[in-house]
């Protein structure tokens, strides 16, 4: 049997305690409100629709609609190479419903990037490209665009994580993606991920049809080395060999025979006539596990490997053939553009 005969209670006025008083969210929740309104008075008129094909739709060729970025004062717009795609005829329309014609200066299907320049327009209100490597998971982010038609719409979340790769439509990984939960649809792309300094740390990419909270921004420092190399060159430059292979699994005991450590590799299933790897002596079904000193792991691997910093120069190569480890030089040239 339970005894409470020893339990006292006190019930004098100091005992007795006074409920705490409700927390009060507003303050936090003007401040979230203030900051989405700064970025996007800010930013906002930065941001353009990108409407492609002829101004007079026809059923034989079919316009499409997407966003764009005006990065400086001087008309140059950043989209996505999927936005512009083939089309001739492009045309920007800003906040306040001026249209004007544009010319692509380059494209990067490898990161989903174009550059453009309106014509004939000069002092644009523009957004400044942000460093994307200060950025942290769970940082306040603003997307601006024009889903699904709708002008200047305005969304916001979070980075939900960060160093994503996602594929390209050219079949190549786009790598250190941000992840994000701020709402993007059909017309959001090519658009502004802003941080709420108003800086641009990311261009709206990509969406996962029928995940909800899950949407990729090609992160503001790939956007910038994209930038550079088109203004250059007018393409980004990077190193080809001239070989097509598919990402394989490494044999235990081949692996154990070479003295490797590798679980898989980038098996070469076909040779370019004439072009670097057939010069160099490689074959149909050798697994490339190493490229100038970085480990292999699948064909990704040897894409990545394969930039700008490679072009031209004698790189030492080390694949299985038959289980057996052989060592190959090579000489990457420099990659065609693509028309």
């Amino acid at each position: 049997m339970l005894d409470f005969t020893s339990d006292i209670v006190d019930d004098t006025p100091s005992s007795r305690t006074t409920p705490s008083a409700p927390v009060d969210d507003r303050a936090l929740l003007d401040a979230y409100s203030n900051a989405v309104i700064d970025v996007t008075d800010r930013v906002g008129p930065a941001v353009v629709r990108v409407e492609t094909g002829p101004k007079v739709p026809n059923g034989r060729e079919r316009g499409g609609l997407g966003s764009g970025i005006v990065i400086s004062p001087d008309g140059l717009v950043l989209t996505n190479s999927h936005v512009v795609g083939t089309s001739k005829e492009i045309r920007l329309r800003d906040v306040e419903g001026h249209v004007g014609d544009a010319q692509v200066l380059g494209v990067d299907p490898d990161t989903d990037l174009a550059l453009l320049r309106a014509n004939g327009v000069r002092h644009l209100p523009y957004a400044a490209l942000g460093n994307s490597k200060t950025l942290r998971r769970g940082q306040l982010v603003i997307a601006i665009g024009n889903p699904l038609g709708f002008e200047s719409t305005v969304t916001a979340g979070v980075v939900s994580a960060l160093g994503r790769s996602i594929r390209s439509v050219s079949g190549r990984t786009i790598e250190d993606v941000i992840q994000t939960d701020a709402a993007l649809n059909p017309g959001n792309s090519g658009g502004p991920l802003v941080s709420s300094h108003a800086e641009v740390i990311g261009i709206n990419t990509a969406i996962i049809n029928g995940a909800q909270g899950i949407c990729f921004a090609v992160a503001s420092n790939t956007a910038q080395f994209v930038l550079s190399e088109i203004i250059r060159h007018g393409y980004v430059r990077r190193a080809y060999i001239g070989v097509a292979g598919q990402t394989a699994p490494v044999p235990r005991r081949h692996a154990v025979l070479a003295g490797i450590e590798n679980k898989m590799g980038a098996l070469l299933a076909q040779i370019e006539p004439d072009g670097p790897a057939a010069r160099a002596g490689l074959l149909p079904g050798d697994v490339v596990i190493r490229l100038d000193g970085v480990e292999i792991n699948g064909v990704d691997d040897l894409i990545r490997v394969l930039d700008r910093d490679r072009i031209g120069r004698r790189l030492a190569m080390d694949v299985l053939r038959l289980g057996r480890l052989r060592a190959i030089d090579i000489d990457p040239i420099e990659r065609k553009p693509q028309r």
